[in-house]
């Protein structure tokens, strides 16, 4: 009788955010390379489509006016989430500064909502990225499934995931949690 087979464990070395920097600064990492750090292990973004590039700009022209001066809208931009992490959600509600982020990155307590795109993405957008926001306490999340024409919204984080859910196949006025009063019109989002 053979001896039982273990599992194989692979060490991994996580690099940090720093590490990250440096290796982009070195020339490791193509100036640009479409990818981001998740956990310690920088990740491929898949490249953008035009309806995924439409949904992004279309997202940016309405949250731009509905929230005017009560937050900066964040277009594929980093956030620093811990000492690992670097993603770059499609878009971030953050908290206006007056340096505009400029001396450094915004990160949990600066996120007021994130809105990921997915085409081709929706299953790492639910699997990989939203426990990753989860886990930093982002308050919404907002992922545009263009696949399904849903608008999956996520609020109240509790460890890897989301106390509260709801889908929705026709957004039309639609609050922002963290901006009281502030809506925007998702109306034709997935026309």
């Amino acid at each position: 009788m053979g001896a039982i087979e273990q599992p194989l464990v692979l060490r991994r070395h996580r690099i940090t955010a720093e590490d990250y920097h440096r290796m982009g600064a070195a020339g490791v990492l193509a100036p640009d390379a479409r990818v981001e750090l998740i956990d310690g292990e920088v990740i491929d973004k898949a490249p953008i489509g035009s309806r995924h590039w439409g949904t992004v700009s279309r997202l940016d022209h309405l949250l731009q006016p509905a929230v005017g001066r009560r937050a900066l809208v964040a277009v594929q931009s980093s956030l620093r989430l811990g000492p690992h992490s670097e993603p770059q959600p499609d878009i971030a509600l953050v908290k206006r500064r007056d340096d505009f982020y400029s001396k450094a990155l915004p990160t949990a307590a600066d996120t007021l909502l994130v809105i990921e795109v997915a085409d081709s993405t929706a299953r790492y957008d639910r699997e990989i990225k939203l426990p990753l926001y989860a886990r930093h306490g982002i308050g919404e999340l907002w992922i545009v499934d263009l696949d399904a024409n849903l608008l999956r919204m996520f609020s109240a984080p509790r460890g890897d995931d989301y106390l509260q859910s709801s889908n929705i196949a026709n957004p039309g006025i639609t609050a922002i949690g963290a901006l009281p009063g502030v809506t925007v019109d998702l109306s034709g989002l997935f026309d």
